[in-house]
């Protein structure tokens, strides 16, 4: 009877899951790192054990894992390599101005050997990875590792990018060789996309692309040759999207790029979950909520760019001085590069009497804040954006309305997306060298704030609550990744 009851369970066992050790290697932005440990907790969730492989500050500038997960994910730490160029504890893009990004991707490059080795005596099931490593797909291969490549960006912008050159007879038929990165080629959408779009680059934009992206930088090779690599070695693609929101541009890649695209959702972020950079989180609520409990429900507008980017200081000033003159109700955040750009100080930025003459209404708030808490107040009715995918995405858990200013690449994309999806007004902008004026900030404010012509902008944010903000719906995205995961592993044998 033991010994039938033994076999009974042990046929039960095969027929559950196998748990799965899954590697995690983001790239060194806090842009990209963040939604690598959004997902990160979500398959810990399921009883998968976690390597999140990073380097030590950006490791320890982290949210805090909730207790519950903390035994299914593992910190690995490690150091980056010296390289000229590059200032002393600079780990990720936050840290540096962005002329210095490349000499931040030659000292992520170092971290091939390391990586190697640590892949190599700990045998993992799977390594989810970024964009940049475009060697890792060989080392994972021959230690017989499976890969999965997960995008941060958007599904439109990676059918905007379309395929790598290399995997795509198509491009070449459309695109005689090389004009596909020709200036004046992406100010358009490609012809690839098969229905009506606006998601394309102003001219001035494209031309900083071309530089960018598609060119070689100081790191010796483009982040289109990265892009490239690191997609023609996956598995599949992870995408941060739903069909909800971009199922066109979710089909369309799967037929461009010849992959398996997996969608695992828009990973919102818990307000619960919601960390930062700041030892003193907690304080720094109380002051932010006494503020905004003394404010107009939906009368704030919240101002900040994010952690990886910033306009430039002219640019800065003018949208400052657009924003007095709209006569909103404002939280401004400003953040500091911790390795400033030309020595530049904070109150450099902020035009001369900024602070007194707006004193009243509007509260600048100079480092770190807890955005997804502030978004969430009642008191906050739209947010003034740069568009990365993942601060859109705490936006529309809470249905605020967007005012746009995308600073660069990915950015620029996703505003087009969501000016289609009438959820948000972009700043108008000089098409040739991307000026602007502060009475046309002022006007775009008062547009998605206030006006009755922006009412379209108002209720179609609030449309994205339902998917945005629906945790159930997200989570089934996830679930069906985490399958994918647990059936799909390389068949190699007993390694």
């Amino acid at each position: 009877m033991n010994t039938e009851n033994t076999a009974k369970m042990d046929a039960m066992a095969d027929d559950l899951p196998k748990k799965l050790h899954i590697a995690m290697f983001p790239w060194l932005a806090f842009g990209h790192i963040i939604p690598f440990l959004e997902l990160s907790k979500h398959i810990a969730r399921k009883g998968h054990h976690i390597s999140f492989i990073s380097t030590p500050r950006n490791i320890e500038r982290l949210p805090k894992i909730p207790l519950d997960l903390a035994s299914f994910i593992t910190f690995v730490k490690l150091p980056l390599s010296r390289v000229e160029n590059l200032p002393e504890n600079a780990e990720a893009t936050m840290d540096v101005p962005h002329h210095i990004i490349p000499y931040l991707k030659i000292a992520y490059d170092g971290l091939q050997e390391p990586l190697s080795r640590f892949l190599e005596t700990s045998t993992p099931d799977w390594i989810v990875y970024d964009f940049a490593p475009h060697w890792l797909p060989p080392i994972a291969v021959k230690l017989c590792i499976s890969r999965a490549f997960f995008s941060v960006f958007s599904a439109s912008c990676l059918g905007f990018l379309g395929p790598p050159a290399e995997s795509s007879v198509m491009e070449d038929a459309i695109y005689p060789k090389g004009t596909r990165m020709e200036p004046e080629r992406l100010t358009v959408p490609p012809k690839w996309v098969p229905f009506p779009t606006k998601v394309a680059f102003p001219l001035f934009m494209a031309k900083q692309l071309v530089l960018g992206f598609y060119e070689e930088n100081a790191s010796g090779i483009s982040d289109w040759f990265r892009y490239s690599k690191t997609v023609l070695g996956t598995e599949f693609i992870a995408v941060k999207a739903c069909m909800e929101v971009e199922g066109e541009w979710l089909k369309l890649i799967g037929k461009l790029y010849n992959l398996p695209i997996i969608p695992v959702g828009l990973l919102p972020p818990s307000v619960e979950d919601q960390g930062g950079h700041d030892d003193n989180k907690d304080s720094t609520w109380g002051t932010i909520v006494e503020w905004l409990d003394k404010q107009d429900k939906g009368s704030v507008v919240y101002v900040a760019f994010g952690s990886e980017t910033k306009p430039s200081p002219e640019d800065f000033k003018e949208l400052a001085l657009g924003l007095e003159q709209s006569g909103l109700p404002f939280f401004l955040v400003l953040r500091k590069q911790n390795s400033q750009e030309n020595g530049e100080d904070l109150d450099d930025q902020i035009p001369e009497g900024f602070e007194e003459r707006t004193r009243d209404r509007g509260v600048l708030w100079k480092g770190w804040a807890p955005q997804v808490k502030i978004l969430g107040h009642d008191s906050v009715g739209g947010y003034f954006t740069h568009c990365g995918w993942s601060s859109v995405t705490e936006a529309f858990q809470f249905g605020r309305p967007l005012i746009m200013f995308p600073i660069f690449g990915d950015q620029i994309l996703n505003g087009k997306l969501l000016e289609e999806m009438q959820t948000g007004a972009e700043v108008p902008r000089n098409e040739q060298d991307g000026s602007f004026s502060r009475e046309s900030v002022a006007k775009t404010l008062r547009l998605v704030m206030k006006d009755v012509e922006g009412q379209i902008y108002r209720d179609k944010a609030k449309e994205m609550m339902t998917t945005f903000g629906d945790k159930q719906l997200q989570d089934r995205y996830v679930d069906k990744f985490v399958e994918l995961l647990e059936n799909h592993g390389q068949a190699c044998g007993d390694r």
